[in-house]
């Protein structure tokens, strides 16, 4: 790696999935108060609401959205009413 390219505060840091509480650890310059022992060392913490472990795009557990679907259960439910 180059000399003198990356900031003073390049370091590693722990990242925390807060859905399934997978951590991985990485390299950033987010600044963070907090620290974590992780296999056996104390890093700073990051906590993430979703990552790569937990998104259903990435797990293949999304689910299909049937939009033709529900703008015809809307039709069938309100689109008859009319107004006079």
């Amino acid at each position: 790696m180059k000399k003198g390219i990356h900031p003073e505060n390049y370091r590693p840091v722990v990242f925390k999935d807060m859905s399934n509480g997978d951590m991985f650890l990485s390299r950033s310059t987010c600044n963070t108060k907090e620290t974590i022992e992780f296999e056996g060392e104390t890093y700073p913490l990051i906590k993430l609401e979703i990552s790569s472990s937990s998104h259903p795009f990435y797990t293949g557990k999304s689910k299909l959205v049937d939009t033709a679907g529900r703008v015809d259960k809307f039709m069938s439910r309100y689109g008859k009413s009319t107004k006079k």
